[in-house]
């Protein structure tokens, strides 16, 4: 018996979560802080890991549990102000953070293969929309998996270029922690691009997604022999997903510290930026590696931002939810799907300042992941919710460390802007 086969068949939710949350605008934060600040932060994503872990096995575990949706559990408990405030703030954020994805793809293709990088932007929301829209869920679902293999395009980008191991190890495994604002900023910026709302919404709907694609399944709640076999796939889905998400964060870090940083080159606003400053130093196979691995990157995280604002908007006003329903079934829901990723490209084309509004989008992410996470965790404890599949001891605490953590960088960004 093949026994690897189990192993890939639970991969799924988790890890097109972990690969979405490497998008060009986190490429872009990932790159400034290795430009920035050398190895002296890979320490971050070794410690944002496990953080991240919790968090989003709680979020899975409330879609599977419940049989729906964040935003669902939400409007279910807790008052409608929270709620609509909540998703409103989700939703101009994930739309400013496609606008930038789009732009970034866009930039990535003009610089290797020549052309109109507005053409490309064009494109890209088109080929993306129609894949959601047309394709059924359960051909699309594979594709999405498929899509995170273009992420180790930064893990080869490390094996193209000389790496002094022992200094990289030591920067990841013994923090050099500054309290220099430019410094709590970068920090806070990577919390904020690792932990970040929409994959909340995104895992905890791909649960209900993937439970009512798949024949006899139920939501735990009515189904509780369903949930042993459901929790360990969860958890090992999750645990690679999230691993390997930051394991390739780690990477493009660790790229532009020994190309860029040690060059002398220090200020990386954006994801083509930085692929463009590599040509130079480390040199063409190196910037076509880093430049593809954005385009790919960003065909899987502008679905998913837009997706998870629709889900979130759809629960909320109880419309028919989900990319398994056909267009004229969940009208509600696909507007606002292509309401969002065509907004974005209009922001693109209005010339909105790029860097401007991966700040705005971070700012919005960083705000709302604390309310946000709060909920989860209350939810999470509620019998009337999660029945008798409430978290227990080591989960509740590290979601609950997540939560926290979260909340001292959002003080610190204000303290620091």
């Amino acid at each position: 018996m093949d026994r690897k086969l189990p192993l890939l068949q639970s991969l799924g939710p988790g890890l097109v979560t972990g690969a979405a949350d490497d998008d060009p605008s986190g490429i872009a934060t990932y790159s400034q802080a290795g430009a920035q600040y050398g190895y002296g932060m890979l320490w971050s994503v070794l410690f944002t890991t496990p953080l991240m872990i919790g968090i989003q096995i709680v979020s899975a575990r409330i879609g599977r549990v419940t049989g729906q949706g964040l935003a669902a559990n939400i409007r279910e408990h807790y008052p409608a102000p929270l709620l609509y405030g909540i998703v409103g703030l989700l939703l101009v954020a994930n739309t400013i953070n496609i606008a930038a994805d789009l732009g970034a793809m866009g930039a990535a293709i003009e610089m290797t293969f020549g052309g109109s990088s507005e053409l490309y932007i064009v494109f890209m929301a088109l080929l993306s929309l129609t894949l959601q829209v047309f394709i059924p869920f359960p051909r699309y679902a594979p594709f999405l998996k498929w899509m995170t293999l273009s992420l180790f395009a930064y893990v080869a980008t490390v094996f193209v270029v000389r790496v002094p191991w022992g200094e990289a190890l030591e920067g990841a495994l013994l923090p050099h922690l500054s309290f220099r604002k430019e410094y709590v900023a970068t920090l806070v910026a990577v919390l904020g691009t690792t932990i970040s709302p929409y994959l909340f919404f995104w895992q905890a709907s791909q649960e209900v997604e993937e439970q009512r694609a798949t024949p006899g399944h139920e939501p735990l709640r009515v189904a509780p022999d369903q949930a042993r076999s459901s929790f360990r796939r969860i958890k090992v889905d999750t645990y690679v997903g999230m691993t390997f998400s930051n394991l390739v964060a780690f990477f493009i870090m660790l790229t532009t510290a020994v190309t860029l940083h040690a060059n002398g080159i220090t200020e990386i606003q954006t994801a083509q930026q930085a692929a463009e400053a590599l040509r130079p130093v480390a040199g063409d196979f190196a910037f076509a590696l880093f430049s593809l691995g954005i385009v790919g990157t960003g065909l899987l995280a502008v679905p998913i931002l837009a997706g998870s604002a629709a889900y979130a908007v759809a629960e909320s006003f109880r419309w028919p939810i989900g990319l398994g329903l056909p267009l004229l079934e969940a009208r509600g829901f696909y507007f606002i799907l292509v309401a969002a990723t065509l907004i974005g490209v209009g922001l693109d084309f209005a010339g909105i300042d790029p860097i401007q509004a991966l700040l705005w989008s971070a700012v919005v992410n960083g705000v709302i992941a604390v309310p946000i996470m709060v909920v989860m965790m209350l939810l999470a404890v509620r019998p009337d919710t999660m029945g008798p599949f409430v978290v227990r001891r080591r989960l509740w605490a590290l979601g609950w460390l997540a939560t926290g953590v979260m909340g001292a960088a959002v003080a610190a960004m204000f303290a620091t802007m």
